[in-house]
């Protein structure tokens, strides 16, 4: 008998769990990637929005976008304004306050929505919910890019669709953290989610992409195509999201259990007896049975386990204010805070900084911009795994915000002196500043959503991941915002704010960090590192 190939081998030494924990980490990724990449193109278009004048107010000649163009360029509708350079009514001075309000107008309503986001996503399943959020951003996504299409010209209109997309997607990163967190331990988690964590950049780098191909064609199509992507991947997740792996178990084991019962919303698994040699071992805190929805204990393991169906029916979720007493949750919440205000307002504001530092049309700035994404990748990636190696997260965290902070005035020296110097400024910065972001968002959130002192309830996570980044996301709105306002009076004041964002953040660290410097391993009241299920 002839012996197998060596791939088939090396695929069937994985057992099927592994495969579907891979499928999960895929399916998530790609899920979250899509709302990044509808994020982006509102920083691409800022360009065409507001085109440089060939003769601007501070007295040098500047090159508009379309005249740099080759051969003829089609006339576009509502260019006929008072200046020619731009789309109405953001072709006027007060253009960099209207494109900042624009964003702070998503961001924010992003911010207040993440902390209901949480609590209503732990009582709903999570297929249902992330689909229908990701149906909604599509359809928002796109109607921003039907302004152009139908000559809309009021700013009222692209601020209730910016609003509107900030409210539906906070569906996305309490579910798919909630969902990652559901199917890996704790042991490799820093590297996994590090790894998971770069769909950020990915997002981004294709939402640059994508959104400049048409920008100076049809900077609709800039919004429409990514609307487009986004609500095709909301399909796809209503058809092939698997939330918990007991969903799976309860899928294969009814057909031939015969023990296994169904009982209203509830499944009821008889347990059979437990031998004295089993309860003397050490209880795995991931299979710790949950709370009851009173409160009381666990029942005894001799007893009939109720375990919770699809709406999680038999769990009490974990209350706001429980939440915000886990240890560690207020101090790494406003860490992100200023974190996420210097992440957001190079997001948003980065290809515009490019334009005007380089002198380069929108496309091209665009292009450049996904440097600072491909950086964080790998920023969030040796976040990750330094922060499992020293099993020190608030350090790993603090060490890169305090590099951050001199790179950033590096960024904003260096980059005046050329391209070269530009692209290599993108790509460290992106790293060090993406780094912690990337870290606290992702396995610093599963750690404390699962954190020893919830006693296993797992319902928890959802609320913690909300809180964390809802409030992470009040800088994120807050700093576009503020660079919207600074930028008038110099790109160099909008680096020193993000400069003295980066400290805070530091600060609010410290307690941890030193409470972590003391310690020889994990931190008090850390878990042990799980086995992954």
């Amino acid at each position: 008998m002839a012996r197998l190939p060596a791939g088939i081998r090396f695929l069937v030494s994985f057992s099927r769990d592994q495969w579907y924990r891979a499928f999960i980490f895929v399916l998530t990724f790609l899920l979250y990637a899509s709302f990044h990449l509808s994020r982006k193109p509102i920083s691409i278009v800022k360009g065409e929005l507001h085109e440089y004048c060939e003769a601007s107010r501070e007295g040098h000649v500047r090159l508009s976008s379309r005249s740099r163009q080759s051969g003829p360029v089609p006339p576009q509708p509502g260019a006929d304004n008072e200046t020619h350079c731009g789309w109405a009514p953001f072709d006027k001075d007060n253009y960099q306050q209207l494109l900042g309000a624009l964003d702070y107008s998503f961001l924010c309503t992003y911010a207040v929505g993440m902390y209901l986001s949480g609590i209503i996503g732990e009582r709903l399943p999570i297929r249902y919910y992330l689909t229908s959020g990701m149906l909604a951003s599509g359809a928002f996504t796109a109607l921003f890019g039907l302004g152009y299409f139908y000559d809309i010209h009021s700013f009222g209109f692209y601020v209730v669709a910016q609003v509107a997309n900030g409210l539906v997607q906070t569906t996305g990163w309490p579910s798919v953290v909630t969902c990652l967190g559901n199917w890996f331990g704790k042991g490799r988690r820093g590297l996994i989610m590090g790894v998971w964590n770069s769909h950020t950049s990915v997002g981004n780098i294709l939402g640059s992409l994508i959104a400049g191909y048409w920008v100076s064609t049809c900077w609709g199509l800039s919004f429409v195509v990514p609307g487009a992507i986004v609500a095709a991947m909301g399909l796809v997740c209503f058809l092939f999201l698997i939330e918990h792996p007991r969903d799976l178990r309860f899928s294969s084991s009814r057909p031939t259990h015969p023990k296994a019962y169904e009982n209203g919303t509830n499944r009821l698994r008889l347990q059979k007896p437990v031998s004295a040699q089993e309860k003397s071992k050490p209880t795995d805190p991931e299979m710790q049975c949950l709370l009851l929805s009173d409160g009381s204990g666990c029942t005894h393991p001799n007893h009939v386990i109720i375990l919770p169906a699809e709406g999680g029916s038999g769990v009490a979720a974990i209350s706001f204010g429980g939440a915000l007493k886990i240890p560690g949750v207020v101090e790494f919440s406003l860490c992100l805070l200023f974190a996420k205000l210097v992440s957001y307002t190079f997001l948003f504001w980065l290809p515009l900084y490019i334009t005007s530092v380089d002198h380069l049309d929108a496309k091209k700035a665009g292009e450049l911009s996904t440097l600072f994404d491909v950086g964080g990748i790998f920023g969030g990636v040796l976040a990750g795994v330094v922060s499992d190696r020293l099993q020190k997260r608030a350090s790993t965290c603090g060490l890169m915000l305090l590099l951050a902070a001199p790179t950033l005035y590096m960024f904003s020296a260096i980059s005046r002196m050329g391209l070269e110097a530009t692209v290599a400024m993108l790509l460290l910065s992106g790293a060090l500043v993406s780094g912690p972001y990337a870290l606290i968002t992702t396995a610093v959130s599963a750690d404390l959503g699962t954190h020893k002192s919830l006693k296993g309830n797992s319902h928890a996570l959802a609320t913690v991941t909300a809180i964390i980044d809802g409030t992470g996301s009040v800088g994120a709105a807050l700093g576009p915002l503020l660079a919207g306002l600074i930028s008038p009076s110099g790109w160099n004041n909008v680096f020193y704010m993000l400069m003295f964002a980066d400290a805070c953040a530091l600060l609010c660290l410290i307690r941890l960090m030193h409470r972590e410097l003391r310690c020889v391993g994990p931190a008090p009241g850390d878990q042990v590192p799980l086995k992954e299920h």
